[in-house]
């Protein structure tokens, strides 16, 4: 398996859609014009595929040069523990490694803490921060 991380690809709702069903993100699948909006306006987007299929991606929004907020991350679940999670956000921080810092809100499990520790990332209560989120109540 020959896996390629693309850059900024137009990708379909199509493909977006399943990627998104497969791993649970019901938000997004009840919402596809919220995130066809969401990624027309992120600063970056990378795909992996596996030949034409898309089986990751990993969306950012910030400003490029003081912060890259990594959106989103996810990858089908037949794909997952193959390393391309983590190619994704390497490839996203290599191309902004002048940036001042990264940041994501993820599930707090171990899996989720082991990975991101593995590739270099604290949590934010151990740099003596608090992070704090409002979010928009479903109707």
């Amino acid at each position: 398996m020959k896996i390629e991380i693309k850059p900024d690809c137009a990708y379909t709702a199509e493909e977006m859609i399943p990627l998104y069903a497969a791993v649970g993100w019901t938000n997004y699948t009840a919402s596809p014009e919220m995130l066809a909006e969401a990624y027309r306006n992120s600063l970056c987007v990378l795909g992996a595929y596996d030949g034409d299929k898309l089986v990751g991606i990993i969306r950012a929004v910030g400003d490029g040069a003081s912060i890259v907020f990594v959106q989103d991350l996810l990858v089908l679940p037949d794909y997952q523990r193959r390393g391309i999670g983590a190619r994704l956000l390497k490839t996203l921080m290599e191309r902004y490694a002048e940036v001042y810092q990264f940041e994501l809100l993820t599930d707090d499990t171990p899996k989720t803490t082991a990975f991101y520790e593995a590739i270099g990332f604290t949590r934010a209560d151990r740099l003596g921060c608090r992070a704090f989120i409002k979010m928009k109540t479903p109707t």
